[in-house]
């Protein structure tokens, strides 16, 4: 009378609650996020608007994570932590990575034919 329960094959296949929790809010890319650190502090709204649909009613937010908070002592906890500090530097040194710079690698980008030779 033993044996695996037979619903146990199923359950491997299905995707666990973080990760269906993850995708549910789709944050910026690298590049979209040091894009907007690196606008003058007049563009940059003080504010935020209110939003139902997002934690703390879109209140808390972390510019650098791209994340929203229920409250001020959760987001304040977040930028005490590793990752967050890690993403600050991330975002403070050279510029990340962008599409461009990945077609170019690939070879889909212009053609770089070396510096033209003087004629004579």
């Amino acid at each position: 009378m033993g044996g695996k329960c037979p619903s146990r094959k199923v359950k491997k296949r299905r995707y666990s609650h973080k990760t269906a929790r993850r995708s549910k809010f789709l944050l910026k890319a690298d590049d979209a996020v040091y894009e907007e650190l690196q606008k003058p502090d007049g563009e940059m709204k003080s504010t935020l608007p209110l939003d139902e649909d997002l934690p703390g009613m879109g209140q808390y937010y972390c510019l650098h994570c791209d994340r929203y908070f229920a409250n001020v002592t959760v987001r304040d906890e977040h930028f005490k932590t590793k990752r967050h500090k890690k993403r600050v530097k991330q975002m403070m040194g050279p510029a990340p990575h962008t599409q461009l710079d990945a077609e170019l690698a690939a070879g889909m980008g212009a053609p770089d034919n070396g510096l033209k030779l003087m004629s004579m």
